[in-house]
């Protein structure tokens, strides 16, 4: 097994987003059981890919070794919100710099890290936050290792790695999913998965999932029902990549549901969601060590925006 596997894991961003449309609103994480790959296609039979490629996604949960300081940038019907992240030991910090690409007035700058260091000072809301980000965390595992049970599969091609999409170079073995007919889930965490088809994208070097493109074929409920439902035609695509340190991340996220909550309230979630810009941090690195690394690294992106402001200024 190549020794960047060794690397993969699932970050409390990526468990957070995933449980938002797996679990909140009944959006599972897709999976992947092959049915029919074809063995030419392939040196491992499919049910080997999918195994080896979930067993990978389990282990990487459970090491929290590799961490990372990224920038997302979050496009919904409202406009734009650009944030910088970082995962520390105790749990992800993050900060807004940007609403619809302009840097933020200094007063909501001011804003952002009294937030911050009210975290830092108060232990008890920092412990707080990481529990809930595990409980997240755990609740994704729940999915993931469901997905060799839950569908079923048909090969669909292949198609190279690129940069943005899995490791550049790598081959992607692209499957169709279905559900399972004989999968009963084992608690209602699990019961979206029977509602889900789509395509998954496994990158059969790395034994990675490059891609999930999953579409609600029917309407799906959550909580018995009684919580509420997500309405036929829901469509979700998560998509990760290599970021260059032989570790894996969510690169792209879009969600795009439409459904009932408690049986009245109305929601429509439409979002658009690229993360970049991936750099190591230590993996000691405390919250209070990852507020301080957001804020230089806040200060230096505002540097650099105001000297290209200067620059376009002089050459006009």
């Amino acid at each position: 097994m190549p020794e960047r596997m060794s690397h993969v894991k699932i970050t409390p961003r990526m468990a957070s987003a995933v449980s938002l449309a797996a679990l909140f609103l009944g959006i599972g994480l897709s999976s992947l059981l092959a049915e029919t790959l074809d063995p030419a296609q392939d040196s491992a039979s499919p049910l080997e890919l999918v195994r080896s490629a979930v067993a990978n996604e389990v282990a990487a949960a459970k090491d929290d070794s590799t961490k990372h300081i990224f920038r997302s940038r979050k496009q919904t019907a409202q406009g734009s919100q650009t944030r910088l992240y970082v995962e520390t030991r105790e749990a992800m910090a993050g900060i807004t710099i940007a609403y619809n690409d302009k840097p933020l007035a200094p007063e909501q700058t001011r804003s952002e890290e009294a937030r911050l260091a009210d975290l830092v000072s108060h232990p008890e809301q920092l412990s707080r936050k990481h529990t809930q980000e595990q409980e997240s965390a755990d609740r994704t595992l729940r999915i993931v290792k469901a997905l060799p049970d839950a569908f079923l599969f048909d090969y669909d091609g292949e198609q190279p790695g690129t940069p943005d999409l899995g490791l550049d170079g790598d081959r992607m073995v692209r499957l169709k999913f279905r559900p399972n007919p004989a999968y009963r889930p084992p608690s209602h965490v699990e019961d979206v998965l029977i509602g889900m088809q789509g395509i998954v994208l496994i990158d059969s070097e790395a034994r990675r999932i490059a891609r999930i493109d999953g579409t609600l074929f029917k309407e799906v409920s959550f909580g018995w029902g009684i919580l509420g439902h997500l309405d036929k035609g829901g469509h979700f695509l998560v998509e990760q990549r290599n970021v260059g340190d032989g570790s894996w991340d969510v690169s792209r996220m879009s969600l795009g549901f439409t459904g009932k909550i408690l049986l009245f309230k109305s929601i429509a979630i439409k979002s658009e969601e690229v993360f970049s810009d991936f750099r190591r941090v230590p993996a000691d690195t405390t919250f209070a060590q990852g507020v301080e690394l957001l804020k230089t690294e806040h200060a230096r992106l505002a540097q650099g925006s105001a000297e290209t402001m200067k620059i376009e200024s002089r050459s006009h």
